[in-house]
Protein backbone atom coordinates (compact mmCIF):
# COMPACT_ATOMS: atom_id res chain seq x y z
CA UNK A 1 0.00 0.00 0.00
CA UNK A 2 1.40 3.34 -1.13
CA UNK A 3 1.23 6.05 1.54
CA UNK A 4 0.19 9.67 0.94
CA UNK A 5 2.62 12.62 1.08
CA UNK A 6 2.60 14.62 4.09
CA UNK A 7 0.93 17.97 2.61
CA UNK A 8 3.07 20.26 4.60
CA UNK A 9 6.53 18.22 4.26
CA UNK A 10 9.57 19.15 6.30
CA UNK A 11 10.80 21.20 2.95
CA UNK A 12 7.41 22.90 2.59
CA UNK A 13 7.95 24.36 5.91
CA UNK A 14 11.40 25.05 5.37
CA UNK A 15 10.51 27.21 2.41
CA UNK A 16 7.71 29.24 3.42
CA UNK A 17 10.13 29.79 6.69
CA UNK A 18 12.42 31.17 4.11
CA UNK A 19 10.09 33.53 2.35
CA UNK A 20 8.50 34.76 5.79
CA UNK A 21 11.54 35.44 6.92
CA UNK A 22 12.62 37.40 3.90
CA UNK A 23 9.82 39.52 4.31
CA UNK A 24 9.95 40.43 8.01
CA UNK A 25 13.55 41.00 7.20
CA UNK A 26 12.84 43.66 4.31
CA UNK A 27 10.37 44.92 6.70
CA UNK A 28 12.58 45.39 9.74
CA UNK A 29 14.94 46.70 7.24
CA UNK A 30 12.80 49.37 6.28
CA UNK A 31 10.92 50.17 10.17
CA UNK A 32 14.88 50.84 11.69
CA UNK A 33 15.50 53.09 8.57
CA UNK A 34 12.22 55.15 9.47
CA UNK A 35 12.91 55.44 13.09
CA UNK A 36 14.24 58.76 14.51
CA UNK A 37 18.08 58.14 15.60
CA UNK A 38 19.20 61.59 18.05
CA UNK A 39 17.14 63.87 15.85
CA UNK A 40 14.99 63.58 12.58
CA UNK A 41 13.37 60.43 11.85
CA UNK A 42 9.33 59.88 11.22
CA UNK A 43 8.56 63.82 12.47
CA UNK A 44 11.15 65.89 10.41
CA UNK A 45 11.04 63.88 7.31
CA UNK A 46 7.09 64.79 7.48
CA UNK A 47 7.45 67.94 9.02
CA UNK A 48 5.76 67.34 12.18
CA UNK A 49 5.48 69.75 15.01
CA UNK A 50 8.27 67.58 16.77
CA UNK A 51 10.64 69.40 14.17
CA UNK A 52 10.81 72.52 15.49
CA UNK A 53 11.01 72.01 19.04
CA UNK A 54 11.78 68.52 21.80
CA UNK A 55 8.54 67.56 22.69
CA UNK A 56 8.26 64.58 22.91
CA UNK A 57 8.01 61.58 20.46
CA UNK A 58 4.78 62.04 18.62
CA UNK A 59 1.87 59.66 18.07
CA UNK A 60 3.38 57.89 14.74
CA UNK A 61 6.62 58.05 16.04
CA UNK A 62 5.53 55.76 19.26
CA UNK A 63 3.26 53.04 16.89
CA UNK A 64 6.50 52.94 14.35
CA UNK A 65 8.53 52.07 17.53
CA UNK A 66 5.83 49.50 18.35
CA UNK A 67 5.71 48.14 15.20
CA UNK A 68 9.80 47.45 14.68
CA UNK A 69 9.60 45.81 17.96
CA UNK A 70 7.18 43.40 17.14
CA UNK A 71 8.69 42.90 13.60
CA UNK A 72 11.94 42.63 15.76
CA UNK A 73 10.63 39.75 17.58
CA UNK A 74 8.94 37.86 14.69
CA UNK A 75 12.81 38.10 13.21
CA UNK A 76 14.28 36.43 16.32
CA UNK A 77 11.16 33.96 15.77
CA UNK A 78 11.81 33.04 12.38
CA UNK A 79 15.38 32.84 12.82
CA UNK A 80 15.26 30.58 15.59
CA UNK A 81 12.32 28.80 13.83
CA UNK A 82 14.57 28.19 10.75
CA UNK A 83 17.59 27.01 12.96
CA UNK A 84 15.67 24.32 14.15
CA UNK A 85 13.92 23.39 11.06
CA UNK A 86 17.42 23.34 9.35
CA UNK A 87 19.66 21.45 11.85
Amino acid sequence: MVRKANLLSMDTITAILITVHIIISIALIALVLLNSGKGGGLSDMLGGPGSSGNIGQTLAERNLSRITAVVALLFAATTLSLFWFLD
